[in-house]
Parts: C-alpha cells; sequence; structure tokens
C-alpha cells in the first residue's frame, strides 16, 4: 500500500510537470494559468484559490483492489501577493532557506481521505514556483479529522466538496483505479 502511494505521488508530481508544459508561465508574481481539464476549482479566498486534479484523483489500492473508503487526491492552491509574503515571512522568521521563495505561487500537496476514519491526511506539501516546480517539499504526514472543522472552515468546505465530487463520479473513479490496478501500479 505504500510503495502504491509513494509511485502514485511521482506519477502526480509527473503529471503535473507535464501539463505545466501547456501552461504559460508569466514573469510577474501572477500564477500560472491552472488548466480546467485537469483541475476542479472548488473555491476562492481572499489570499488563495482552492482546486483539485479530477484527472488523477482515484480510490486506494489495497491488495490489489480498489478501496473505495479512501481516495488519493493530488491539489492545488494559487495565492495572492500577501499569502506568498506570509509564507516567506515564516519560513524568514523559522530561519528556512529562501531559494526560489521569490517566485511563490502557490503550493501542491497529496491527500488520502480515509472516509471511514473521517479524516483527511496530507501526505505531503509541495511549495511550487511560477514554472509549477517544487521548490520545498514536506513529507511529514498531517492529520486532520473532519469532523473537527465547522461547517464554515476553508479546509472543511474544501474537503467536503471533493467528497462531493468523488461520490458524483464514483463510476470514473473505480475504472480509474481498476485501471491502475490492471497496469500492475
Amino acid at each position: 500500500m505504500k510503495n502504491f502511494t509513494l509511485r502514485l505521488l511521482g506519477t502526480m508530481a509527473a503529471g503535473m510537470i507535464a501539463c505545466s508544459l501547456f501552461w504559460t508561465a508569466p514573469a510577474s508574481a501572477d500564477a500560472p494559468a491552472v488548466s480546467s481539464h485537469v483541475f476542479e476549482w472548488v473555491q476562492s479566498t481572499a489570499r488563495q484559490n482552492y482546486y483539485f486534479n479530477k484527472r488523477q484523483m482515484c480510490y486506494d489500492i489495497v491488495d490489489g483492489k480498489a478501496d473505495e473508503n479512501v481516495l488519493i487526491v493530488p491539489t492545488l492552491k494559487t495565492y495572492d501577493d500577501v499569502q506568498i509574503e506570509d509564507v516567506v515571512a515564516k519560513r524568514r522568521w523559522k530561519m528556512e532557506p529562501l531559494d526560489g521563495y521569490d517566485d511563490l505561487v502557490g503550493a501542491a500537496e497529496y491527500l488520502r481521505i480515509d472516509r471511514a476514519a473521517g479524516t483527511v491526511t496530507i501526505e505531503q506539501h509541495d511549495d511550487l514556483d511560477g514554472t509549477w516546480t517544487a521548490i520545498h517539499t514536506e513529507t511529514e504526514p498531517t492529520t486532520i479529522k473532519l469532523d473537527d472543522l465547522s461547517e464554515k472552515d476553508v479546509d472543511g468546505c474544501f474537503f467536503r466538496a471533493i467528497l462531493k465530487y468523488a461520490d458524483q463520479h464514483a463510476d470514473k473513479l473505480l475504472a480509474r483505479t481498476e485501471a491502475k490496478i490492471a497496469d500492475g501500479e
């Protein structure tokens, strides 16, 4: 199961890089365009835009079978200038390296949503530059209990939108997961 997740994360990262070839990366601090064919927009706040990768989203694979209780979901957040400044200020305060952060545009996160446990685990977080390249990666998992998030919590709204999309597209997700099983992933 762990090997599948690591291979999936690698595949998703490669897919994001491949998709970046179709996007133009402006030289300014503006985030590159996000493909609506790959990413589903969920919401915008004053500081971030929230998307998930509907083309890579699938079920987990356990013992060669799709586990429909667990979703594997790559996500994307694009930042405004204030959020970028906040991320840089926090890194500076923690005395962390700032190489590449002059071109920060957002973050990619790889989620594992376990319906049965009622949790969302952020398996990996990548800070992204204007070419969608990871400038910093964190792989220490963070688990969030869905019940702890209010109806108005921004992350809660995002996670619930992903679950709603999964419910509406369960056949596609199952077919995609079964194709991965057939390919030996």
